[in-house]
């Protein structure tokens, strides 16, 4: 990935059509590069992640910048915040995979809201990386798992070992 620890996912940028401000939860969010671009962008943004150091880096930044985000430590492995009680317009979890917290994803999004999930899949290019098959979605796996929900973009771009999707949780179905 080029992207920079801070800088905002390239492909959530390119859904800023999509973006018109709300609330969104930015689940694993590292040193905070989508929730500061969406802060930027009108969101009250929840930043979780299970990093302190990480986490604090994203209150200095909000704070310095004036941003309306709320970034929190959480072990998401094992505990599911308060954060995840509420629903939110967006939905963000990148370069992070825990299968169980795809229904909480489901849950969270508001109706008629949107998702984005990226992370690496199995495929050639990602067999040189240093993470374990059990940490990277199988093929078309996010295809299957929102597949009742409306996918405005979705790649699987062998060359990188990611997938993507971005997509909006419908208003007649449950999670």
């Amino acid at each position: 990935m080029n992207e920079t620890p801070t800088e905002a996912n390239k492909r959530l940028q390119l859904m800023s059509d999509y973006l018109k401000g709300g609330t969104a939860i930015d689940i694993a969010s590292g040193l905070g590069g989508n929730s500061i671009f969406l802060a930027e962008n009108g969101y009250k943004v929840t930043a979780i992640d299970i990093s302190e150091v990480a986490i604090n880096f994203v209150k200095e930044q909000a704070a310095g910048r004036k941003l309306n985000i709320k970034a929190k430590t959480a072990d998401l492995t094992s505990e599911r915040s308060d954060f995840f009680s509420q629903e939110y317009d967006l939905s963000i979890l990148t370069y992070y995979l825990d299968r169980s917290l795809f229904q909480v994803m489901k849950e969270v999004v508001k109706e008629g809201g949107y998702l984005f999930f990226e992370t690496y899949y199995q495929n050639a290019a990602t067999e040189s990386q240093h993470v374990s098959n059990r940490y990277k979605l199988f093929s078309n796996e996010l295809l299957k798992e929102f597949s009742k929900w409306r996918v405005l973009y979705f790649e699987e771009n062998e060359q990188e070992g990611r997938q993507t999707i971005f997509c909006q949780k419908p208003s007649f179905i449950s999670p």
